[in-house]
């Protein structure tokens, strides 16, 4: 049959609307920008992804443990991390529409415009000259000298009417305690989770008896006032994370960096994800983070194109220092065997759960063409689905309903089902191809006399007729044994 993949990220908002999965945050008051809502749908899909990453990480391994850091932490935290200083966009306003933008996004977008009229060799300079902009300190200067000789005008205004550029902070700043606000009493909301695990490195080493190496692996919200926020949940201003930080002796850290790229990959392919999408893009040496001495994005081919899902770094030992630094603690590990003492390098996992969402939603997304019809339907991982097993009475009769309820009661111990009884089973069929349920089970007359039902499979249509004491363990095995197309 003719099948479509995604072509536009709106389809999926479309979608994870109309189904439940995504909302607008505030919606009835005109939404929130860069937030969301997850509905019955999505929360049930993100938390079989929390799982599938927390087992990996976890459970499979004997030396990674957990924890779930708070979300406020003492200011001097974010100090230390270096986000009090130097966690900036530099931000420029057109003064004609008052709307903000990202001065070195103003100049990409210029460069790509210059590259699709021909004009090359312009913009191989203006690249070169945004790449060796001035140090930080200096950034802002060579970013609004750039837009002033350009000539380069406001996206939606067309006004060459701008601001000077300067660096806006990304951190959520409040106040901590009810009666003053000075200095004294500001605190932040995470910007990351990973600052989380470091403070907690000593407490864990302590308790829970791991030697190097060791991880210690988080799931949590982490908050940017991002001004340039967009594409659905793929940028948010409140997002969650999916961290694990791998304390390793120094001179093993590229090993065991290597080690947990292959994994990280292994991972997002074992979701179901077509591997043709999925691609390991190493940072170049020159653009690597001040505390990093490898660095890769694992990235998936959105709608938007070639766009981060998770990020692997190596952070060498910056963070466990400026700690020690900032706190007075020692961060060292004892090495009894050897005798020796060193602070460990890190091996830094991160994953966006909302981006790794969105992912998988575009992913499993299909249109076919079936009878002249178009299904849409979302081939994602059973293991994955919001719903496991739709379970419809043919019709509504007492006794098919009561054979249906019972079937219902037995499968949900297991599996998250779903019973409906509203409309024509092909027009509930279609309902749950929307969704992603990979089994429907139709409950009919025959059934009555040899306790048999017709489980109906997603991805091709194809239905068997089981009896319905072998339901759980032909659902377990099509699970088990499942692989995309």
């Amino acid at each position: 049959m003719p099948v479509t993949h995604l072509d536009s990220l709106e389809k999926i908002v479309s979608l994870s609307k109309s189904r439940g999965f995504i909302f607008q945050s505030s919606e009835i008051y005109g939404g929130l920008s860069a937030v969301y809502d997850y509905g019955p749908l999505g929360i049930e899909l993100k938390r079989n992804v929390q799982n599938a990453w927390w087992k990996a990480m976890t459970q499979v391994h004997d030396n990674i443990v957990g924890v779930d850091a708070a979300i406020f932490m003492h200011p001097k935290v974010w100090e230390a991390s270096g986000h009090v200083e130097g966690f900036n966009d530099p931000m420029i306003d057109d003064k004609q529409s008052k709307k903000r933008y990202r001065a070195d996004m103003i100049i990409e977008q210029h460069i790509l415009k210059l590259r699709e009229k021909g004009d090359a060799d312009k913009a191989d300079e203006l690249q070169q000259l945004l790449d060796t902009s001035g140090t930080r300190k200096g950034l802002c200067e060579d970013l609004y000298d750039i837009i002033m000789e350009e000539e380069i005008r406001a996206p939606e205004s067309g006004a060459f009417d701008w601001t000077d550029v300067r660096q806006f902070n990304l951190m959520f700043k409040t106040h901590y305690g009810a009666v003053t606000k000075d200095e004294d009493d500001v605190i932040y909301l995470r910007p990351e989770t990973a600052q989380g695990i470091f403070v907690n490195y000593k407490n864990v080493m302590d308790t829970a008896r791991v030697q190097v190496p060791f991880g210690i692996a988080q799931i949590g919200k982490a908050f940017r006032n991002e001004v340039v926020a967009r594409q659905f949940v793929f940028r948010m201003r409140e997002f969650e994370q999916m961290e694990m930080q791998y304390f390793v002796e120094p001179g093993t850290d590229g090993d065991e960096y290597d080690k947990w790229l292959e994994k990280r990959m292994e991972w997002h392919n074992n979701l179901g994800v077509r591997g043709e999408l999925l691609r390991a893009e190493p940072h170049p040496e020159d653009k690597l983070a001040h505390y990093a001495r490898a660095a890769a994005d694992i990235q998936y081919k959105y709608p938007i194109g070639w766009q981060e899902v998770e990020g692997i770094h190596n952070r060498t030992d910056f963070d466990l220092s400026r700690h020690h630094e900032y706190s007075g603690k020692k961060m060292e590990y004892y090495d009894q065997k050897e005798q020796k003492r060193y602070t460990p390098y890190v091996i830094e996992t991160s994953v966006g759960l909302d981006r790794t969402m969105l992912m998988i939603l575009c992913d499993a997304y299909r249109e076919e063409e079936v009878d002249g019809d178009v299904r849409t339907v979302l081939k994602m991982h059973p293991k994955l689905a919001p719903t496991k097993v739709g379970i419809f009475p043919l019709i509504k009769k007492p006794e098919l309903k009561e054979l249906a309820h019972k079937i219902e009661k037995e499968l949900k111990e297991d599996f998250t089902v779903l019973y409906d009884e509203s409309g024509s089973i092909g027009k509930r069929y279609r309902r749950q191809d929307e969704a992603g349920t990979p089994f429907c089970v139709t409950v009919d007359f025959d059934g009555l006399d040899d306790n048999t039902v017709t489980i109906r499979y997603r991805d091709d249509m194809k239905q068997d007729r089981v009896s319905v004491d072998k339901l759980e363990s032909v659902i377990r095995d099509r699970i088990k044994n499942w692989k995309p197309e």
